[in-house]
């Protein structure tokens, strides 16, 4: 496997751009303030003879630097606020709406809350609350509950109200819940970034990183197979995906055992199958891949259904590269590919 070579020069002019492919190749210390940062950090660049690089923040620490208050390197990307996550938990497991006025009242700003879910979530604090109750009440109808009962116990005050509500957010009338396939989802960070996954009551269908190009694409096509609207919220299936993925970052995972959904052709799925296959820590080319399918002259093809994996990580595309060992073909992004590869050539052996 080849990987990008790094100079000091391009990590040098990475950290002048801010540019955020080299999130988590490299961290740079400034040899005149005794800090540490990332490549994407705001603050005021160094002269290129005052900065050293490292490969992980341990050896930055160990070799005497501090952690930047700005940037913060010792964090995930993405790392949700205290008072955002407390917030989150409260309207996961409460009916009741917080208000703006509830927010000051708590010495929170919520100008900056939202723009936190605006940048996280695509949407307001208080649409992703309307959307919690709504997606909440989805499914006490599906269980048996009725649609006047449902309405109540989250937090509306009159049925029409709700029901153009939840028509509004599921284009269906509440009593169709019964017959339909729910989806929700959620974000997390990761040491790469934000993600999403979508499940179903059945597995997860989708894991993507939040930034990924087709992700919208994506959504829009689920909720076309499913019939369904795609709802925040959490399941078994995102609590147990969302744990075994920590459990792969920090290296004490290398198989997955969550139910995974992926509606395809017959011959995505005889792809997607393949990829699984693939140990942890190693690598295929699209060659090999077609061959191990059963059909050598089908390279353009399995790279095609790998391109449209819906659920990274793992189904692990990330593993595949090209017949000369160059990093191709990631929506994630390259530099994830490198990581991710790099990541397991560490615990392998562990």
């Amino acid at each position: 496997m080849t990987t990008l070579f790094l100079t000091n020069r391009i990590m040098y002019n990475a950290l002048l751009r801010k540019d955020r492919r080299f999130e988590g190749q490299f961290y740079a210390a400034i040899k005149t303030t005794g800090i540490f940062c990332r490549p994407t950090c705001t603050a005021r660049k160094p002269k290129k003879e005052n900065v050293e690089y490292f490969e992980t923040t341990k050896d930055a620490l160990a070799n005497g630097y501090r952690p930047c208050k700005i940037c913060e390197p010792l964090k995930r990307m993405g790392d949700t606020p205290a008072e955002i996550k407390t917030l989150l938990d409260e309207i996961e497991s409460s009916d009741k709406k917080i208000t703006d006025y509830d927010l000051v009242k708590r010495k929170i700003e919520p100008s900056w809350v939202r723009r936190w879910f605006m940048k996280n979530h695509g949407m307001s604090f208080q649409a992703y609350q309307r959307l919690m109750r709504i997606n909440k009440a989805f499914h006490e109808i599906k269980e048996g509950d009725k649609v006047i009962e449902a309405a109540f116990q989250n937090g509306y005050d009159s049925l029409s109200g709700f029901n153009h509500s939840f028509k509004k957010a599921t284009s269906m009338n509440p009593k169709d819940s019964k017959e339909r396939t729910g989806l929700t989802f959620t974000r997390f960070t990761t040491p790469l970034g934000p993600m999403m996954i979508v499940a179903s009551d059945n597995g997860v269908c989708l894991l993507e990183f939040s930034d990924r190009w087709k992700l919208e694409t994506e959504l829009k096509e689920i909720q076309k197979r499913f019939r369904s609207a795609i709802l925040p919220g959490s399941n078994k299936h995102i609590d147990r995906m969302k744990k075994q993925l920590d459990e792969y970052f920090n290296g004490t995972r290398k198989d997955f055992d969550v139910p995974l959904i992926t509606p395809g052709t017959d011959f995505q799925n005889g792809v997607w199958e393949i990829l699984q296959k693939i140990p942890y820590g190693e690598t295929r080319s699209y060659k090999e891949q077609a061959i191990a399918l059963g059909n050598p002259k089908a390279v353009r093809a399995v790279a095609n259904a790998n391109g449209d994996n819906r659920v990274s990580i793992v189904i692990p595309c990330h593993r595949v590269i090209g017949h000369n060992g160059k990093l191709v073909g990631y929506g994630g992004g390259l530099w994830r590919k490198q990581w991710l590869l790099k990541h397991e050539l560490r615990y392998l052996n562990k």
